[in-house]
Order: C-alpha cells, then structure tokens, then sequence
C-alpha cells in the first residue's frame, strides 16, 4: 500500500504543486502525492515551465490547485508544510508533520532571466530535498 503524502501551502501554485508532481513521477510506485493551499490561487505557469525542463515524465500542467478543506478528515501518512509569509498551515490528521522552507520563486523580482532562475532553484531544493526524503 503506498504512503499518502500531502504538500500544503498558502496558494497551491508553484512550490507545493512542484512538489507533487515530483513526487508523483520519480516514486509514485511508493507515495500517492497530493498537494493543496489555505489561500489557493491558480497553478503558476512558469512552475509548470521549469518542471518541462527536468523531463522524467513530470509535466504539472494538468494540476490544479486546490483548497485544504478537501482533505479534511483524510488521513496522510505525511503532510509536508510548506511555511510561507510567517502562515504554517497545520492538518491534524496526519501520522508525521515535516516542515521544509523553500524559497519562493513568486516573489523573485527583475528580468524574466533572473526570475526564471529562482524558479529553477526552488525546483532544484525541492526536488534534492524530496530524493533525500523519500528516495
């Protein structure tokens, strides 16, 4: 049976989307992936654009963010907490709550380049940090 892990965040539209389609495409034979936001936005198209790059059959495009609410009462074996602006969100019915801080590449600011490039670091720490998690 696979381990349910739950990335949440404030918007559900970049870190925590980029985390599950991660998930899902490198050890979906071992983690159901999910992922939801306490203020959902909509999914981050350059998200979507830095996840293309990296191939291995992860293309985000199809998610979409959704509200934590429709996980309530449903049991995670991990919930992953993505803290954003001082906002931890919390789920109460996991086994084992992780908090991990990565950079938010939304708030990058200058040219498309340098913006560009923070999303690619958030990928990069997101996904050495899911290796190191669950790999």
């Amino acid at each position: 049976m696979k381990q349910r892990v739950l990335f949440i965040g404030t918007n559900n539209a970049a870190r925590t989307q980029m985390a599950e389609g991660y998930l899902r495409a490198r050890y979906g034979d071992r983690y159901e992936a999910c992922s939801a936001g306490i203020a959902p936005t909509a999914l981050d198209p350059l998200a979507v654009q830095v996840m293309d790059e990296i191939g291995i059959g992860i293309g985000i495009a199809d998610q979409r963010a959704k509200d934590l609410s429709l996980f309530d009462g449903k049991e995670m074996d991990y919930v992953v907490a993505l803290c954003a602006g001082g906002v931890c969100p919390m789920f109460p019915w996991t086994n084992e709550t992780l908090h991990a801080d990565f950079p938010d590449p939304a708030r990058a600011t200058g040219t498309g380049d340098k913006v560009l490039a923070a999303y690619r670091r958030s990928r990069d720490a997101i996904t050495a940090w899911i290796d190191g998690q669950f790999g």
